[in-house]
């Protein structure tokens, strides 16, 4: 299970949210072997008095959080952040530099899915990638 907000001038954010979930989910599924129909994305869309950030970064700067199951390998962690700067670069035009990104780890048994904690639940995929 992954749940992704995705944060961003509301400005930059709305003409390519469906692109930019897209590329996301591709991600996700290489490197975390997620099925296609598991996309979990929140946008986040900011006025720029609401987003604050650090001189050196232009108004396409991003930040990623990324909560999931933990489980996943160092390798598969480190496979998705290269692959989402890559490919946000690459399909957006976002520099590396505007991009930042964090994954949250927690026990299945602190989600709540279909009436079950995260445990008690089967999901057709592996965690453990």
């Amino acid at each position: 299970m992954s749940r992704i907000k995705i944060y961003g001038l509301k400005s930059q954010l709305d003409p390519i949210r469906s692109a930019l979930s897209d590329t996301i989910h591709s991600c996700m599924t290489e490197a975390f072997r997620l099925p296609a129909e598991h996309r979990f994305h929140r946008f986040f869309g900011l006025a720029p008095e609401d987003f604050i950030f650090p001189d050196g970064h232009s108004d396409r700067y991003l930040v990623l959080e990324i909560s999931c199951f933990e489980g996943r390998s160092m390798s598969a962690k480190k496979a998705l952040i290269r692959l989402l700067f890559e490919r946000l670069e690459e399909r957006h035009g976002i520099p590396r530099r505007d991009v930042e990104i964090s994954i949250t780890e927690t026990p299945r048994w602190n989600w709540g899915l279909a009436g079950k904690s995260g445990d008690e639940v089967m999901v057709d995929y592996p965690v453990g990638v």
